[in-house]
């Protein structure tokens, strides 16, 4: 029998069995699943969070940093196809939000279940290009870019102990976003919803408008106070809006079983 790779998600201390929906989150760049283990107490009890995990962090700390999208997808969707017999969200910061919808795509066309939701957070719309790559910079030069996302303690960003740790992380998952090739296809039978802060100039209007090309279902776009990193310094109203958008989802999940 096939054994699902679970190096690829985090999964809470209690495991929900009947949890009616599940509610995968994807990490930003450098960072790890672990920045969603606060949310589970703000969510729903019938509402499981499953984190993923990229390599090269965490619990995963001594395997080899990934560098492409097709070395990163593939896995996870293979990790998720097990638990995809209840609805279940996506959410995505950043780079995670781009690896979020690769994935569903990888999914779409292995003929598995798709999402209800797909919440993309401080990310343009896939077939938007990065002005800058900036994974190629040098140590300084990406010091300064890290500095200006308001992202990194400045007390790391001096430590030159930390910086060999963090930069080849934040380095490779950049490289998944910079790197990224985009190919038009049908657009996702699932509703997006775009996450930004008022003040990121990672992203702009144009591209976090483009996500409505990417669903045939409904769109919605929510600003929210603060930079790229709105995520965390509006933790409870970021928390708030996800609550909202899977309260649907829970009612239709009560009325299937219901049924």
């Amino acid at each position: 029998m096939e054994t699902r790779d679970d190096r690829w998600l985090l999964f809470g201390a209690d495991r929900k069995p009947d949890a009616r929906i599940r509610l995968f989150c994807f990490h930003y760049a450098g960072s790890g699943g672990a920045m969603f283990a606060p949310w589970v107490e703000f969510l729903p009890p019938e509402v499981e969070l499953i984190a993923v995990q990229l390599p090269g962090r965490e619990n995963r700390i001594a395997e080899p940093l990934l560098l492409d999208m097709d070395e990163v997808a593939p896995p996870i969707a293979d990790a998720m196809a097990s638990l995809l017999d209840r609805p279940y969200a996506m959410f995505g910061h950043s780079t995670g939000g781009l690896i979020a919808f690769e994935v569903i795509r990888v999914l779409r066309q292995r003929g598995l279940p798709q999402p209800k939701l797909l919440i993309a957070s401080s990310q343009n719309a896939p077939e938007v290009k990065p002005p800058v790559i900036r994974h190629t910079l040098s140590d300084p030069e990406f010091i300064e870019v890290l500095r200006g996302c308001n992202g990194t303690p400045d007390a790391i960003l001096r430590d030159p102990i930390l910086l060999d740790f963090l930069l080849p992380r934040i380095r490779a998952d950049g490289a998944i976003f910079e790197n990224y090739r985009y190919e038009r296809q049908a657009p996702l039978d699932c509703r997006i919803v775009v996450f930004h802060g008022a003040d990121d100039h990672m992203v702009d209007d144009d591209g976090l408008a483009r996500w409505e090309r990417e669903t045939r279902h409904s769109f919605l776009r929510h600003r929210f106070p603060g930079d790229h990193f709105f995520v965390h310094s509006q933790e409870a109203s970021v928390l708030e809006h996800i609550n909202r958008e899977l309260e649907p989802l829970l009612s239709n999940a009560a009325t299937t079983l219901i049924g």
